[in-house]
């Protein structure tokens, strides 16, 4: 293809996209309408879409969402369906128009979403959401004003919220994060990483030649941002101190005592009675928790319900709810495979971890729960 022929192709191309988006998420809806998924016992049809498309829930839960909204805004879902707009602005329109007052005249509801969708044909999506803050000052000039600071009274109310951060760990020894700075907050933090990070400090800090092999500015802004190198640590006071090889504190330590030396007998280590094999002591069945000693694993038939440490120990194997196409990591439940009232045992290889939705469906007649060699649960509709 020439450079004509692939420019159209391109163009083409994404109106194709966009189309195939639409259509979508106007599946997606239908299918959480009928409760898709039920029949595995998947909590909802996004969570059942996400395991069989082995995409994110939050992007399988987005084309839901996104097909919700686009039912009621015909005339959005229209242009989108057409290709005469993108996804990204359909989604700043159906967002401006969400939060017009719920008791506006539908006429001037209808006008708003006309209005953007026209300007939709000129401006990017990031232009068009600057353009829904002032909707109002086209569908109702008369009441622009008062909208404003009505607007300005809710931002008000969310400055508090501004700073906010959450992040997750991969597994991998990586974590990764994301969060929402006021803008003259981000600019004074991005001035002080970008002069961290910049060749001139390198090479002031390492010497001649560091600059070179300055890595990328990102890479360079993330080795900024760690505390050892952006932080720098006080010396330790001298004082009756010392500093090691690693620069670790170290004070002098006394000799050790003799054994018993100074500790009544009935306190001496080789004077307490130690348990055998006839205690049952084991270490897999018995792990040391500090300041509790040894915690039993398996304690059989003698209670139903489960530890905290067998909790602790199922949430560490099983590091969320085992149900497949769940990914549910908090608000766990241990759940016994076999049931207690039919001679299960509260015990590790007898033990779970369920969600609350999946713990339900375990204990539902109408499912059929079948646990697999690798942990896996899995759940089947009865017929």
């Amino acid at each position: 293809m020439g450079p004509e022929e692939t420019a159209a192709t391109l163009v083409e191309l994404t109106r194709v996209i966009d189309q195939a988006i639409e259509l979508q998420a106007r599946v997606a809806a239908h299918a959480d309408t009928l409760h898709v998924g039920q029949d595995v016992g998947a909590s909802s049809a996004a969570a059942w879409l996400a395991h069989e498309t082995k995409t994110t829930r939050g992007a399988a839960h987005g084309a839901v969402r996104l097909g919700r909204d686009l039912e009621t805004h015909p005339a959005t879902r229209d242009a989108l369906a057409a290709g005469g707009i993108h996804v990204e602005q359909a989604r700043v329109i159906l967002r401006w128009i969400d939060d017009l007052p719920d008791d506006l005249d539908r006429d001037l509801v209808a006008k708003a979403e006309a209005h953007l969708l026209e300007q939709a044909n000129h401006h990017v999506a990031t232009a068009l959401n600057r353009l829904g803050r002032r909707l109002f000052e086209v569908i109702a000039p008369d009441e622009a004003d008062a909208r404003e600071a009505a607007l300005l009274a809710k931002e008000e109310a969310a400055a508090p919220k501004a700073c906010r951060l959450t992040g997750y760990d991969d597994g991998t020894g990586k974590a990764h994060f994301t969060g929402t700075l006021p803008s003259h907050q981000w600019a004074a933090l991005k001035k002080m990483l970008a002069a961290i990070a910049s060749s001139k400090h390198q090479t002031a800090t390492k010497g001649a030649g560091a600059a070179a092999n300055r890595p990328p500015t990102p890479e360079a802004m993330g080795q900024a941002l760690r505390a050892d190198r952006a932080v720098p640590r006080r010396p330790a006071p001298q004082h009756r101190r010392h500093l090691g090889d690693h620069g670790g504190v170290h004070r002098p330590r006394r000799p050790p005592r003799p054994a018993g030396e100074g500790v009544p007998a009935r306190h001496r280590r080789e004077d307490l009675p130690r348990p055998g094999p006839a205690a049952g002591v084991r270490g897999r069945d018995h792990p040391r928790r500090p300041g509790r000693g040894l915690q039993p694993l398996d304690v059989g038939r003698k209670s139903r319900y489960f530890t905290e440490a067998q909790r602790i120990a199922m949430l560490v194997r099983d590091r969320g709810c085992r149900a497949e196409s769940c990914d549910r990591v908090s608000g766990l439940h241990a759940h016994h495979k076999q049931r207690w009232v039919d001679g299960g045992h509260t015990n590790l290889t007898d033990g779970v971890s369920l969600c609350h939705w999946h713990h339900n469906r375990a204990h539902d007649t109408g499912y059929t729960t079948t646990y697999h060699p690798n942990g896996d649960v899995t759940f089947h509709r009865r017929t």
